[in-house]
Protein backbone atom coordinates (compact mmCIF):
# COMPACT_ATOMS: atom_id res chain seq x y z
CA UNK A 1 0.00 0.00 0.00
CA UNK A 2 2.31 2.64 1.00
CA UNK A 3 4.71 1.73 -2.27
CA UNK A 4 1.63 2.32 -4.13
CA UNK A 5 1.19 5.75 -2.20
CA UNK A 6 4.19 6.95 -3.05
CA UNK A 7 3.03 5.87 -6.85
CA UNK A 8 0.15 7.99 -6.83
CA UNK A 9 1.72 10.89 -5.32
CA UNK A 10 4.80 11.18 -7.82
CA UNK A 11 2.12 11.15 -10.54
CA UNK A 12 0.46 13.93 -8.87
CA UNK A 13 3.44 15.93 -8.40
CA UNK A 14 4.01 15.08 -12.08
CA UNK A 15 0.48 16.31 -13.66
CA UNK A 16 0.84 19.60 -11.50
CA UNK A 17 3.97 20.82 -12.82
CA UNK A 18 2.71 19.66 -16.53
CA UNK A 19 0.05 22.13 -16.01
CA UNK A 20 1.93 24.48 -13.63
CA UNK A 21 4.75 25.13 -16.02
CA UNK A 22 2.89 24.51 -19.37
CA UNK A 23 2.65 21.53 -21.29
CA UNK A 24 5.38 23.30 -23.95
CA UNK A 25 7.82 24.01 -21.32
CA UNK A 26 7.82 20.48 -20.03
CA UNK A 27 8.30 19.55 -24.09
CA UNK A 28 11.18 21.85 -24.69
CA UNK A 29 13.06 21.12 -21.51
CA UNK A 30 12.48 16.84 -22.59
CA UNK A 31 13.89 17.59 -25.62
CA UNK A 32 16.29 21.04 -26.19
CA UNK A 33 19.54 19.60 -25.33
CA UNK A 34 22.51 20.64 -27.37
CA UNK A 35 23.39 18.40 -30.51
CA UNK A 36 26.66 16.36 -30.29
CA UNK A 37 29.61 18.00 -32.57
CA UNK A 38 28.92 16.62 -36.06
CA UNK A 39 31.22 15.07 -37.83
CA UNK A 40 32.44 16.96 -40.75
CA UNK A 41 33.56 15.50 -44.54
CA UNK A 42 35.17 17.25 -47.35
CA UNK A 43 33.98 16.12 -50.50
CA UNK A 44 33.72 17.66 -53.95
CA UNK A 45 34.67 21.38 -52.47
CA UNK A 46 31.81 21.04 -49.61
CA UNK A 47 31.91 20.26 -46.01
CA UNK A 48 29.18 17.83 -45.20
CA UNK A 49 27.94 16.65 -41.82
CA UNK A 50 28.28 12.79 -41.71
CA UNK A 51 24.65 10.67 -41.06
CA UNK A 52 22.68 14.21 -41.70
CA UNK A 53 19.79 14.09 -44.45
CA UNK A 54 18.96 16.70 -46.51
CA UNK A 55 15.08 17.80 -47.96
CA UNK A 56 15.57 19.41 -51.57
CA UNK A 57 14.42 22.14 -50.17
CA UNK A 58 17.64 22.79 -48.11
CA UNK A 59 16.43 21.82 -44.96
CA UNK A 60 18.32 19.00 -42.91
CA UNK A 61 17.44 16.30 -40.53
CA UNK A 62 19.26 13.72 -38.26
CA UNK A 63 17.98 10.62 -36.34
CA UNK A 64 18.70 11.19 -32.95
CA UNK A 65 17.06 8.14 -31.74
CA UNK A 66 13.50 7.41 -30.03
CA UNK A 67 11.67 8.92 -33.27
CA UNK A 68 13.20 12.37 -32.88
CA UNK A 69 14.55 14.19 -35.42
CA UNK A 70 16.77 17.43 -34.93
CA UNK A 71 16.07 19.99 -38.49
CA UNK A 72 17.48 22.93 -39.50
CA UNK A 73 18.75 24.72 -42.70
CA UNK A 74 21.67 23.37 -44.28
CA UNK A 75 24.84 25.93 -45.48
CA UNK A 76 23.33 26.78 -48.80
CA UNK A 77 20.29 28.33 -47.21
CA UNK A 78 22.64 29.92 -44.47
CA UNK A 79 25.26 31.13 -47.28
CA UNK A 80 22.19 32.43 -49.68
CA UNK A 81 20.19 34.40 -46.99
CA UNK A 82 23.37 36.13 -44.99
CA UNK A 83 22.15 37.75 -42.09
CA UNK A 84 18.64 36.56 -40.54
CA UNK A 85 16.86 39.11 -38.44
CA UNK A 86 13.68 36.78 -37.68
CA UNK A 87 12.77 32.96 -37.18
CA UNK A 88 9.61 32.52 -36.93
CA UNK A 89 8.84 28.42 -36.25
CA UNK A 90 6.03 26.30 -36.29
CA UNK A 91 4.53 26.41 -32.31
CA UNK A 92 5.81 23.31 -30.08
CA UNK A 93 2.77 20.67 -30.40
CA UNK A 94 2.17 21.42 -33.84
CA UNK A 95 2.00 18.57 -36.35
CA UNK A 96 3.87 19.64 -39.26
CA UNK A 97 4.08 17.15 -42.41
CA UNK A 98 7.33 16.21 -44.72
CA UNK A 99 7.83 18.84 -47.41
CA UNK A 100 4.99 21.38 -45.98
CA UNK A 101 6.26 24.66 -44.40
CA UNK A 102 8.01 24.35 -40.88
CA UNK A 103 9.61 27.85 -40.64
CA UNK A 104 9.80 31.46 -41.75
CA UNK A 105 13.44 32.78 -42.06
CA UNK A 106 12.87 36.95 -42.60
CA UNK A 107 16.55 38.46 -43.96
CA UNK A 108 15.80 42.40 -44.79
CA UNK A 109 12.35 42.66 -46.57
CA UNK A 110 12.26 38.84 -47.87
CA UNK A 111 10.87 36.36 -46.32
CA UNK A 112 11.32 33.18 -47.04
CA UNK A 113 8.98 29.59 -46.17
CA UNK A 114 11.30 27.03 -45.35
CA UNK A 115 9.91 23.61 -45.62
CA UNK A 116 10.13 20.74 -42.70
CA UNK A 117 12.29 17.40 -43.67
CA UNK A 118 10.55 15.40 -41.47
CA UNK A 119 6.91 14.62 -40.49
CA UNK A 120 5.54 14.48 -36.81
CA UNK A 121 4.72 16.56 -33.91
CA UNK A 122 7.51 19.81 -33.03
CA UNK A 123 8.48 18.87 -29.66
CA UNK A 124 11.08 21.89 -28.94
CA UNK A 125 12.16 25.02 -30.51
CA UNK A 126 15.63 26.03 -30.19
CA UNK A 127 15.55 29.35 -28.49
CA UNK A 128 19.01 30.15 -29.26
CA UNK A 129 17.85 30.63 -33.00
CA UNK A 130 14.66 32.77 -31.72
CA UNK A 131 16.27 35.20 -29.25
CA UNK A 132 19.66 35.54 -32.16
CA UNK A 133 18.64 34.19 -35.39
CA UNK A 134 22.06 34.47 -36.80
CA UNK A 135 23.04 31.36 -35.19
CA UNK A 136 21.49 29.72 -37.69
CA UNK A 137 23.89 30.74 -40.66
CA UNK A 138 27.25 31.09 -38.14
CA UNK A 139 26.87 27.37 -36.93
CA UNK A 140 23.77 26.21 -38.93
CA UNK A 141 24.77 21.98 -38.09
CA UNK A 142 25.00 22.09 -34.53
CA UNK A 143 24.01 25.27 -32.22
CA UNK A 144 21.49 26.88 -35.10
CA UNK A 145 19.62 23.95 -35.30
CA UNK A 146 16.07 25.23 -35.34
CA UNK A 147 13.28 22.15 -33.94
CA UNK A 148 13.00 18.85 -32.72
CA UNK A 149 10.45 16.70 -34.12
CA UNK A 150 8.98 13.42 -32.65
CA UNK A 151 8.21 10.98 -36.01
CA UNK A 152 6.61 8.48 -35.72
CA UNK A 153 7.61 6.75 -39.58
CA UNK A 154 11.03 8.70 -39.43
CA UNK A 155 13.02 5.90 -41.01
CA UNK A 156 10.51 6.25 -44.03
CA UNK A 157 11.03 10.38 -43.73
CA UNK A 158 14.94 9.70 -43.71
CA UNK A 159 14.62 7.56 -46.74
CA UNK A 160 12.92 10.14 -48.73
CA UNK A 161 15.55 12.26 -48.44
CA UNK A 162 18.91 13.13 -49.89
CA UNK A 163 22.13 11.55 -47.64
CA UNK A 164 25.13 9.53 -47.82
CA UNK A 165 27.09 9.53 -51.25
CA UNK A 166 24.70 11.69 -52.91
CA UNK A 167 24.93 14.86 -50.58
CA UNK A 168 27.82 15.92 -52.71
CA UNK A 169 26.92 15.88 -55.84
CA UNK A 170 23.03 17.30 -55.16
CA UNK A 171 24.90 20.09 -53.96
CA UNK A 172 27.20 20.58 -56.82
CA UNK A 173 24.77 20.60 -59.12
CA UNK A 174 22.73 23.23 -56.86
CA UNK A 175 25.62 25.78 -57.26
CA UNK A 176 25.75 24.90 -60.70
CA UNK A 177 21.81 25.90 -61.00
CA UNK A 178 22.11 28.75 -59.16
CA UNK A 179 25.40 29.89 -61.59
CA UNK A 180 23.18 29.55 -64.24
CA UNK A 181 20.30 31.32 -63.22
CA UNK A 182 22.72 34.12 -62.07
CA UNK A 183 24.59 33.95 -65.40
CA UNK A 184 21.17 34.59 -67.53
CA UNK A 185 19.57 37.35 -65.52
CA UNK A 186 23.57 39.17 -65.41
CA UNK A 187 23.64 39.15 -61.72
CA UNK A 188 27.09 38.68 -59.92
CA UNK A 189 28.57 35.79 -59.62
CA UNK A 190 26.74 33.83 -57.03
CA UNK A 191 29.71 31.53 -55.89
CA UNK A 192 32.22 32.17 -53.49
CA UNK A 193 36.07 31.92 -54.67
CA UNK A 194 36.51 28.88 -53.25
CA UNK A 195 33.62 26.99 -54.66
CA UNK A 196 31.82 25.53 -52.03
CA UNK A 197 29.10 27.69 -51.44
CA UNK A 198 26.83 30.97 -52.41
CA UNK A 199 27.71 34.13 -51.81
CA UNK A 200 27.06 35.27 -48.48
CA UNK A 201 23.86 37.19 -48.76
CA UNK A 202 23.37 36.70 -52.02
CA UNK A 203 19.47 37.04 -51.99
CA UNK A 204 19.90 40.50 -50.55
CA UNK A 205 22.03 41.72 -53.62
CA UNK A 206 19.37 40.67 -56.28
CA UNK A 207 16.42 42.17 -57.67
CA UNK A 208 12.98 40.76 -56.63
CA UNK A 209 11.97 39.01 -59.86
CA UNK A 210 15.51 37.08 -59.32
CA UNK A 211 14.85 36.32 -55.71
CA UNK A 212 11.56 35.29 -55.70
CA UNK A 213 12.74 32.89 -59.04
CA UNK A 214 15.45 31.94 -56.89
CA UNK A 215 13.21 31.00 -53.65
CA UNK A 216 11.29 29.39 -55.43
CA UNK A 217 13.81 27.22 -57.59
CA UNK A 218 15.82 26.06 -54.50
CA UNK A 219 13.30 26.75 -51.89
CA UNK A 220 10.05 25.24 -53.17
CA UNK A 221 8.13 27.51 -51.72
Amino acid sequence: MSILFVLLTFLLIITITYFIKGKDEVLQASAGAQPADPRMRLELGFEIPKDYAFHPGHTWAIDEGRQNARVGLDSFAANVLGKVDRIEVAGVNRWVRQGQKLMTVTSGSTSVDMLSPAEGIVISVNPEVINDPNAAVRDPYKSGWIATIKSPDLATNMRNLVSGPLVAPWMQNTLGRLSTMAAQSGAPVPVAADGGVPVSGLLSKLEPVLQRRIIHEFFLT
